[in-house]
């Protein structure tokens, strides 16, 4: 069952600023989505129209100090956080790409091993009716709510598949250690859901965890998939200061206006500047203006943690097709889509050798900022026996944005520099030790 999907309801925001607060180091799981739903899907395609992004203020820098762990990976990632005093640890997607954070609540004889038991945390708290963000203001909130029969907020999160989460609105704390605590932030707390993890809702939503827990950058290192049987790699990730990001290389977010508002566009995404595609040696002939919004929202490349492939809206999506199938065209597998979006794959084939005849793939960003997909890991492996190149075409999710998903952004550091509005990337063994 897939976290990352396409949502029908999405909060929307208005201008929040932001201040560093924590620098910690937590460890995330990663897990690999089924093949039977729609994988490739992004918690990240809002359907509706959206309020403006925050405007961040600078702030002081953030205590120097970080807690070190690993994270698993397989394709989803899952973070193991501390919540409630006395702290519970609970398992929550990363998802770049959201805004509501939310919580398993489900009663003990549901979920025995998983759930959050707000009677056992002091400073677990329900919001009443009466809270604001219990009150929908159309068209700036959208996130539907009711009162339940005691009074408290009742919230439903709704996916484009059927997925969904049901619960209360709640305020709890993030208890990292005995010093350091978040303030009461404003959670779902699900005592109905199609999965069997939260999520951690990371994007520039007044909501979101950065946002309330004014966290003012975070960064992981995701390692590159195995398919070694019982072999599972781990990565790293950072909230506050990351020791080496000396060695990043930055691009300036696009940020957009309170007033433009536009039907496709997502304001609360890390939008960034995507110019071009190069297979091997040739830079395919596309248009700039396909990465970027035009007029109604249209062609925004975001970076998103919680999808799964890479899409391209269709001028681009066939573009690549287009060089792809020159080279290998006679050894894709006809009549095969992974994830509903996804038709470049190979059955029976060698990876290593097709990806030999392709070249690395390379996504370039303003001032010379590279993602380089090597040639060795250009396939993914989606079971079966099935290899696919890890791209879809973002109009089969019924959106229009292009997405740079986890899979492209294997053995890489990228940081989320909310401050000063930029992402950086830096080139690394994401495998391996990190300080």
């Amino acid at each position: 069952m897939s976290l990352f999907l396409t949502l029908l309801y999405v909060f929307l925001c208005n201008s929040v600023s932001l201040s560093s607060s924590l620098s910690l180091h937590f460890p995330l799981t990663s897990l690999r989505l089924t093949t039977t739903t729609n994988s490739s899907s992004s918690s990240s395609y809002l359907q509706t129209s959206l309020a403006s992004r925050r405007n961040p203020s600078q702030s002081s820098s953030s205590p120097p100090y970080n807690f070190r762990s690993n994270f698993k990976y397989s394709m989803a990632l899952i973070l193991s956080l501390p919540i409630g005093t006395p702290a519970q640890t609970q398992e929550l997607v990363l998802d770049t790409g959201s805004q509501l954070s939310w919580i398993q609540c489900h009663r003990k004889k549901q979920k025995p091993t998983t759930s959050f038991d707000p009677s056992l945390s002091s400073s677990f708290s329900n919001l009443p009716c009466s809270h604001p963000f219990c009150k929908p203001r159309i068209p700036d909130f959208t996130l539907p709510t009711t009162c339940d029969s005691n009074r408290l907020c009742h919230y439903s999160y709704f996916y484009a598949d059927g997925t969904y989460a049901e619960g209360n609105l709640v305020k709890e704390k993030f208890t990292f250690s005995n010093t350091q605590t978040t303030p009461p932030l404003i959670l779902g707390c699900a005592a109905e859901s199609t999965d069997e993890r939260g999520i951690l809702g990371m994007n520039l939503g007044r909501l979101s965890f950065i946002s309330q827990a004014k966290i003012s950058k975070f960064s992981y290192c995701i390692p590159t998939r195995s398919d070694r049987p019982g072999f599972t790699p781990t990565g790293s990730f950072y909230i506050g200061e990351n020791p080496i990001s000396r060695g990043f290389k930055y691009v300036s977010l696009l940020t957009f206006p309170q007033s433009q508002r536009m039907p496709n566009l997502d304001p609360l995404a890390y939008t960034v500047p995507l110019q071009g595609i190069r297979i091997g040696q040739k830079r395919l002939d596309i248009p700039a203006s396909v990465f970027k919004p035009d007029a109604g929202g249209s062609g925004q490349t975001m970076v998103d943690s919680g999808s799964e492939f890479t899409h391209l809206v269709d001028v681009a999506y066939d573009k690549v097709k287009g060089e792809i199938v020159k080279r290998v065209g006679p050894r894709m597998k006809k009549g095969y889509v992974y994830g509903e979006t996804a038709d470049m794959c190979f059955d029976g084939n060698n990876p290593m050798e097709i990806g030999r005849l392709i070249g690395d793939l390379v996504f370039e960003f303003r001032r010379g900022v590279e993602i380089l997909v090597e040639r060795q890991r250009l396939l993914i492996n989606v079971g079966g026996g099935v290899h696919c190149v890890g791209i879809g075409r973002s109009s089969m999710l019924g959106a229009a944005s292009n997405i740079i998903g986890n899979v492209h952004q294997q053995n890489l550091w990228v940081e989320f520099d909310v401050i000063n509005k930029r992402v950086g990337f830096a080139k690394a063994d994401c495998s391996r030790s990190i300080p």
